[in-house]
């Protein structure tokens, strides 16, 4: 194994000479590549529980919800991407100022561990951020998952021979079991709408953290040969080598561990997309974008449009605690039970 001080890990993830004009590396993406993301974004994971949550809430609440919280992130998402060509002052505003009960069952665990150590492999692909065929590939699965999932259900019905449920969703022993249930499923249906969150990465980077991180670490550390040097490593049977860098080793490493061992320490899916949910919807998908857009904007206190927005972020925060509650209460009730 032979090894070399390469150039700085910056220069390698921003290969070209010049920037774009929000000072990163030059856009490769593409209307196709923009779209895939986007797919792959609204047809996340979240989708998986959305059948629950509509099985709590009922035939009513059940489609209000989405369509309550496909209003909201449009909204959020139209102000996100109003501060997009602003987002050097973005950046300065933030630095200055998921159906069977989910039991512990060992296969389960197994499963979470198998997937895990494929997410450590693929985590150690060079420059992810720069294949774009990845992300037609994750917006096919997508549509393949939420494809089965729609097939199945239709496949259940047809074997019942009728549409079960309620307008009221599913009963509980008491009232107050139903008021955790509706906000779990609240906060599940909040996790199926992650697009703000993603926008501006989709039309900035269309990267993964991994990438944010090295770019990050490479900044405070660019002495650091811990950091920036690469080791050459010969792979039997292939004429071409594999640059390894012990910074993407270490914390690549670390971040599938880390989610692997949370996954095996609350394995409750709906719980705990309750929660993921609740806590990402109003931070990041309502309130950093609300502020944002009235910033770039510069709308002044109390005017129509500041009480307007206010009053919807206002809304959006007591759905969203209401949702974080139920959802802790629900993953502690698993955990204890």
């Amino acid at each position: 194994m032979a090894h070399h001080r390469g150039q700085p890990l910056a220069l390698e993830l921003a290969a070209a000479s010049e920037l774009d004009e929000d000072g990163h590396a030059p856009r490769t993406g593409n209307v196709w590549t923009c779209v895939a993301h986007i797919i792959t974004a609204v047809i996340g994971c979240g989708v998986l529980a959305l059948s629950w949550s509509v099985a709590q809430l009922g035939w009513v609440g059940g489609p209000v919800a989405m369509v309550c919280f496909a209003i909201v992130t449009y909204i959020s998402a139209s102000l996100m991407s109003h501060c997009y060509r602003a987002i050097k002052k973005a950046n300065c505003y933030h630095d200055d100022g998921r159906g069977a009960p989910c039991g512990s069952h060992g296969d389960e665990h197994l499963y979470m561990l198998l997937f895990g150590a494929a997410q450590l492999l693929l985590s150690f692909i060079p420059n992810f951020h720069n294949m774009a065929w990845l992300s037609v590939i994750a917006a096919i699965m997508s549509f393949t998952y939420a494809s089965i999932g729609f097939g199945l259900g239709l496949a259940k019905t047809i074997e019942n021979g009728t549409v079960k449920g309620s307008i009221a969703g599913v009963p509980m022993n008491t009232p107050m079991q139903k008021v955790w249930r509706v906000a779990q499923a609240i906060g599940d249906i909040a996790f199926s709408y992650p697009y703000t969150v993603v926008l501006l990465e989709i039309q900035m980077f269309s990267q993964q953290i991994f990438s944010f991180a090295d770019r990050r670490f490479a900044a405070t550390f660019p002495n650091s040969a811990f950091v920036n040097r690469f080791y050459r490593i010969r792979v039997p049977g292939l004429a071409v080598s594999y640059k390894l860098n012990l910074q993407r080793l270490c914390f690549r490493t670390a971040y599938v561990a880390s989610t692997t061992g949370l996954a095996l320490l609350f394995p409750y899916f709906n719980e705990v997309l309750g929660v993921l949910g609740a806590l990402v919807f109003w931070p990041l998908a309502i309130y950093l974008p609300v502020e944002m857009y009235c910033l770039q904007r510069q709308v002044l206190p109390w005017t129509r449009k500041w009480v307007a927005l206010q009053a919807f972020s206002a809304v959006c925060f007591v759905v969203g605690t209401f949702a974080f509650v139920g959802s802790v209460e629900g993953v502690v009730s698993k955990k204890l039970g």
